[in-house]
Formats: C-alpha cells, structure tokens, sequence
C-alpha cells in the first residue's frame, strides 16, 4: 500500500473505530448506572437506551449513503460526527434514562458507516481494498476487547457522564482528522444509479444478509457468554477483558496469511465460503458445549478464538467485496443498504438472544444462530468467484 492509502485508510478506520465505541463502551456499566436514573427501574427502557444506538443507525445508513455519493464524503462524515457529539452530550447531561434515549438516538443518526467504508473504497486500489477494510474489521473487534477492559475502569473514574462526554470530545477531535488528515480522492462520477437497482442487485444482497447474519450471532453470543464464563471458569466479568483481548489480537494474526493467498490468487469465495462454514462449526461447538454441564471453561475460550478467526476474515472481506460489486456511482448507497443490515443484525442479535435466553435455554441461542449460519451458507455457496486482480498502474485508485 502507498503512504496515502495507509494514511486514508488508518485515519479512517480511527473513526469507525469511534462509532463502534459510542455502541461498546456502555454495554458493560450502564445496567449497573441506570438503577440510579428515574426510569431505571423499568428493564424496558434501560434495554431501549443500549439498543436505541443501532436502530438509529439502521435507518441512518442508507440516506447518509445516498447522500455521500452525491455530496462528497468529507461534508457527510463531518455532519454525522456533529450528531454523535451533540447526542453524548446530550447522554452526559441527562437526568433521567428518557433523556439518555434522547442522546443515544442523536448519537446513532448520525450513520456514518457507509460513508467511511465507501471512503476507504475511494482512496484504495482494488488490490490493496482488503487489506484496508481488515483495519476496519480490526477496529471493530479491538474496540469490543478494549472497551471491555476500559469501561468498568472509565465508570468507576469518571462515572457515566464522563464517558459520554469523552465519546463526545473525541468525536470533535474526529473531525479534525477527517479535514485535515484525511487525503482527498476523487470520487466516481457518472450516472446515478437509483436505488432499486441496488436493492434487486443478487450478489449484493448476498452480502447483506451475510453481514445481518454476522453480527445478529455476535450479539446473541455475548449475551449468553460473559456468564457461561463466570459460571464456569470462576472469573468475575471486569476480569474478561484478560480472555477477550489476546483472543482478539491472536485471532485478528491468524486470519491475514488466508486472506491475503485468497486476494492474490483469485480465491477469495472459497476462504470467504470456509470462513461461513468455521462460524456454523463454532455454533454448534457452543451449542453442545452448553446443553449439558461443561467439564472444561477452556473449551468456550477456544470456541470464542475460532469464532473471531472467521469472524476478522468475513467482516473485513465482505465490506471490500459490496465495493467491488457495486456500481462505481452507487458505492456509497450499496455500503448504506450494507451498514443498515449490520445493523439491524446488532439489534436483533441482542433482542432476540435475550428472549431465548429468558424463554427457552442459553444453548437455544447457538441454535438460533447456527441456522442463520447454515442459512448464509447455502446463500453464499452459490455466489461468483470474483477473478484475480491485475495490479493497476502505480498510483492510480479504483
């Protein structure tokens, strides 16, 4: 990669990073917060202000998209920054947990996802694309690890206010970096491509529902995981991180050599395929290990490494694969209808692994999720190999 694709694609992988922090970060504490908040005695309400974030953000994506594609990227991605500031204001200053819903859904509309990845699109060369959204899928699994790790120590420093307010602080400093680290690249000018016809496109409908499919089963599993771990391993939820974060870096090593052999030699279906298939292995890997008492906790650890080897793999290979498909005009709208279903799957992966949890088993929820994967699966099977790429000129984007 050149020094301004490795300079664009950090700078902005930096930023998603952020917005995946403003979903993370809370996700350990705030049960705990909200009993000290009018409102927060109702389960209902403190469950809408942790899942108010992702549903925003699902009705955001494809009109900041859209808008990306004809307004320019830098002019969006700064005006959904503004909202995520304003929104962990609003969230820091709030007296109630009405208001922190008020501040959350601010914070969640401005979608900004499909913006950035297209951007990373725009200022990377189709060889090097892959290579720049693993960042991406990098940012998003180290922000999971790092947020458990720092959130209980950010909570018990500078309570929950004060973690809303340093989203909000470095939402601003964002800002910045995308004026004026940020390089700027041209972007695709031709016809506009409308928005139906991304809808009805096969192969980048594949894509969708394999990215809801993803992170709906990344949900669910952490809502059965941190106390299948206490439960048998002994060790106390603020010690996690100790798991969490060599599982993340060893997995995040071990999935590049794969990826980048797929890239060179035009193979990238078939690991892409593979990847599925480890997913739907690692669900009914917990699936059994969880329906009857488990002998050894080091089993979900090594259940929880392979999860995040074909996790890293999907969720940096798919975003490079919609910026591929998709029409060069549109990249920004086909990423928007992507982020939407990413998502939706967030919020449905905790809605409906909570209920089973509570209504049926904590092994139902593999299940659940294993015939989603074996679901992508099939879906998957069927789609086409892209070709090798020959490397383009020096210099040039694509």
């Amino acid at each position: 990669m050149s020094r301004a694709e490795v300079r664009a694609s950090a700078s902005l992988a930096s930023i998603f990073a952020l917005r995946m922090l403003g979903l993370f970060l809370i996700l350990p504490v705030f049960a705990v917060y909200a009993k000290g908040l009018p409102g927060g005695d109702n389960a209902a309400l403190v469950g809408l202000a942790m899942g108010i974030y992702g549903l925003a953000q699902s009705f955001g994506q494809i009109p900041f998209g859209m808008a990306s594609d004809k307004y320019g990227r830098k002019r969006i991605i700064v005006i959904g920054l503004v909202l995520f500031a304003l929104g962990s204001f609003i969230a820091a200053s709030a007296d109630s947990v009405a208001w922190v819903i008020v501040g959350r859904a601010i914070q969640g509309a401005g979608a900004i996802s499909a913006a950035i990845t297209a951007f990373i699109a725009d200022s990377t060369r189709e060889e090097h694309r892959t290579k720049a959204m693993a960042m991406v899928g990098a940012s998003i699994g180290l922000t999971f690890a790092v947020s458990l790790v720092a959130s209980p120590l950010l909570y018990k420093l500078i309570g929950m206010g004060g973690i809303f307010g340093l989203t909000g602080m470095l939402s601003i400093l964002a800002i910045g970096v995308v004026l004026w680290v940020v390089p700027d690249v041209p972007m695709a000018r031709a016809k506009r491509v409308p928005l139906g016809e991304v809808l009805r496109h096969g192969e980048l409908m594949r894509l969708n529902f394999g990215v809801f499919t993803l992170h709906m089963t990344q949900l669910a599993m952490f809502v059965v995981l941190p106390g299948a771990l206490v439960q048998y391993s002994g060790i106390a939820v603020d010690q996690h991180w100790k798991i969490y974060l060599p599982v993340v870096l060893a997995s995040f090593l071990l999935m590049l050599p794969p990826v980048f052999v797929a890239e060179r030699q035009g193979r990238m279906k078939q690991v892409f395929v593979a990847s599925i298939a480890l997913l739907l292995l690692v669900q009914i890997g917990f699936w059994a290990a969880l329906s009857q008492p488990l002998a050894h906790w080091w089993v979900l650890v090594a259940l929880l490494f392979l999860f995040f080897v074909a996790f890293n793999i999907l969720e940096a290979s798919q975003p490079s694969l919609v910026s591929r498909i998709a029409p060069p005009a549109a990249k920004g709208t086909a990423l928007g209808v992507y982020n939407t279903l990413q998502a939706l799957g967030l919020f449905c992966g905790g809605a409906l692994g909570g209920w089973i949890k509570q209504n049926v088993s904590i092994s139902a929820v593999f299940l659940l999720s294993g015939l989603a994967t074996l679901s992508w699966l099939i879906i998957a099977a069927n789609m086409k190999n892209l070709p090798r790429r020959a490397k383009p000129a020096a210099g040039a984007t694509a």
